[in-house]
């Protein structure tokens, strides 16, 4: 839940106490809050997190990654000894060295196993021809020597000596001499014949494999699998880390205060005026009356300038938040307006944001998160000689240009005072959204489904397979679940959601078509029927939807197009809806994309 998180797994060489102790040490340190933490472990991991009031999961999981031991990084170096030198490798490298080392371990094997194959083939052959063509007598003649005995044997093969692969040596003759010599029967001939023909067969396959040694590794690998694999199945998996900025997660642990008119701020000056609550690792950003801006990190006390009229949190990637400012030039007396963003600055360096002349101020500053243009009432000094000592000034008419730009001249008359009149509205496009689909985040840099533009007052809708929707905000630091997100659009009340879920209690696909009736802010509210094995099957929001089924496979292959409007009406989102097909294992469904020009008059095509 949201005041619940649980840990069940650790990195590799962190135990869950030093876990713990490292989620302890973030809390007591501020960057973290949290309420308690437990440690449920038993035959798995189980660390409960209990977060304290009013603290974002989502922004704790992110500093959960970034500052304690849930993440750790390991970069072992391999070092190998290669040609008598120690070499530090890749993994890859390693492996396929380790492959091909593999591969000529192998290939000694066969031409081992190839070697002692022929050499019983040559023996089994010879003690065929042996006894087959009777050569077994030369022992039964008189010879006078035995040396004239071998010589008597090692003639007689002389006829079948092209029948064989290598020459008969003196030991082939003497090891045949030692077989005991007794009746021949067709049947041993026999016998001899099936032993060379299974014989030359694994010599066959052994030249086979030798020849396609590549396709022999990996057969030699997916046995080792098969017959080692089990309960050693690999643990860890290659993935994708997202980046997690500790700056933006970090939680704000102190409070910035600032001295406005002696120029200074910190979070020592207890005494002050309060500004924000603010982290140690965040960046803070100043305007001053002589219009000077500067850019400092969370201190104790840090002098800007004198007479300081704005001071914010700085975030380098924002690139909406725009400041309208009127200036004097000291030197000409001329003011002017101008409008800019501040995103890549150098810190603790002083910018002027005037023309740089001695004694030039700033009349008005404003900082807006979205953009928003206001009108201002500019009041001239009584004194000078323009007609109209009163005029509106709209910022919306002055373009966004860099900090560095001089601006728009105002008048060229002493300004008595520039007073707030009206707010305006936002002169930014709407902010551009995408969903990564890889981390389930939600970005503004272009990565993954592109959502579309949002104004500020703009909800999303997410729709999960478990069977639940919910509607959120365009918060960037919140977490969804990729693998379980089906849906994930700009929210319209008025849209029409179309479902079909799997009923396994019926054993049937169920469609239904309801709005949204809820409002809530980061709830889910489950839809579908109640039950063990339910779940959400396919979703669409377009007003027509047309479903796509196939089942069966082969010559028995049934296809239809559904018109859902057609099936069921629009009903309340906690209705159950109505049966659209029984369930098949081989039951594939796909939305039709609808074009203007396809109506379709009957419910099946």
């Amino acid at each position: 839940d949201k005041k619940t998180l649980i840990i069940k797994s650790v990195p590799f060489g962190v135990t869950t106490t030093q876990l713990m102790e490292s989620i302890v040490k973030a809390n007591e340190q501020g960057k973290i809050k949290i309420k308690k933490v437990t440690d449920h472990t038993a035959a798995d991991v189980e660390i409960i997190v209990e977060l304290a009031p009013g603290i974002s999961p989502d922004i704790t999981i992110d500093a959960l990654y970034a500052f304690t031991d849930c993440e750790v990084s390991i970069s072992p170096n391999c070092c190998v000894i290669v040609n008598e030198k120690p070499q530090f490798l890749k993994v890859s490298e390693l492996l396929k060295a380790a492959t091909e080392n593999s591969k000529e371990l192998l290939k000694k094997e066969l031409e081992i196993k190839l070697a002692e194959l022929q050499e019983k083939w040559h023996y089994t052959s010879l003690e065929k021809i042996f006894f087959e063509e009777k050569i077994y007598k030369e022992l039964e003649k008189k010879h006078e020597t035995w040396e004239k005995v071998l010589s008597a044997i090692d003639k007689a093969f002389d006829p079948f000596k092209k029948l064989l692969k290598r020459e008969i040596t003196r030991e082939d003759i003497i090891k045949l001499t030692e077989k005991p010599v007794r009746r021949i029967y067709k049947l041993d001939i026999d016998e001899l014949n099936d032993q060379i023909k299974n014989l030359e067969a694994e010599i066959k396959q052994v030249k086979h494999d030798l020849a396609n040694l590549v396709d022999f590794a990996v057969a030699y690998y997916e046995n080792l699998l098969k017959k080692y694999g089990k309960g050693r199945e690999r643990k860890t998996e290659i993935k994708q880390f997202d980046v997690i900025q500790a700056k933006t997660v970090a939680i704000a642990n102190t409070k910035l205060y600032v001295n406005k008119a002696d120029g200074f701020i910190g979070t020592g000056l207890k005494k002050d005026e309060l500004v924000a609550e603010v982290s140690d690792l965040d960046d803070i950003i100043a305007f001053t009356k002589g219009g000077i801006m500067k850019v400092v990190k969370v201190a104790d006390k840090v002098f800007i300038g004198k007479d300081i009229l704005h001071v914010a949190v700085f975030l380098k990637t924002d690139d909406r938040t725009t400041y309208n400012m009127i200036y004097v030039d000291g030197k000409t007396g001329v003011s002017y307006a101008k409008r800019f963003n501040v995103t890549g600055v150098t810190r603790d360096k002083e910018y002027d944001l005037t023309k740089g002349s001695d004694k030039s101020r700033v009349h008005y500053f404003s900082a807006n998160a979205n953009g928003e243009a206001e009108v201002v009432k500019i009041i001239l000094s009584p004194n000078c000689s323009a007609r109209n000592k009163e005029f509106d000034f709209y910022f919306e008419e002055q373009d966004i240009k860099g900090r560095g730009s001089i601006g728009n001249q105002v008048t060229k008359y002493p300004i008595k005072s520039v007073k707030f009149k009206e707010a305006g509205n936002s002169t930014l496009d709407a902010k551009k959204l995408w969903f990564d689909n890889k981390f389930g985040r939600l970005n503004t840099e272009e990565k993954g489904e592109y959502l579309g533009k949002f104004e500020a007052e703009d909800r999303l809708l997410v729709i999960y397979t478990d069977g639940n929707y919910e509607i959120t905000d365009q918060e960037l630091t919140q977490r969804f679940d990729a693998e379980k997100v089906l849906l994930i659009e700009k929210f319209n009340p008025e849209k029409i959601i179309t479902a079909v879920y799997f009923d396994k209690e019926k054993v049937q696909y169920s469609v239904k078509r309801f709005k949204i009736e809820t409002s809530t802010l980061h709830n889910k509210f489950f839809f579908i029927k109640e039950g063990e094995g339910n779940y959400l099957e396919t979703v669409t929001t377009d007003p027509e939807p047309l479903l796509a089924m196939q089942s069966g496979r082969g010559a028995q292959v049934r296809k239809a197009k559904i018109k859902i409007t057609k099936v069921v009406e629009v009903m309340g989102w906690k209705a159950l809806g109505n049966k659209l097909a029984d369930y098949n294992k081989s039951i594939e469904m796909e939305w039709v994309q609808n074009t203007a020009n396809n109506s379709q008059p009957e419910l099946f095509e």
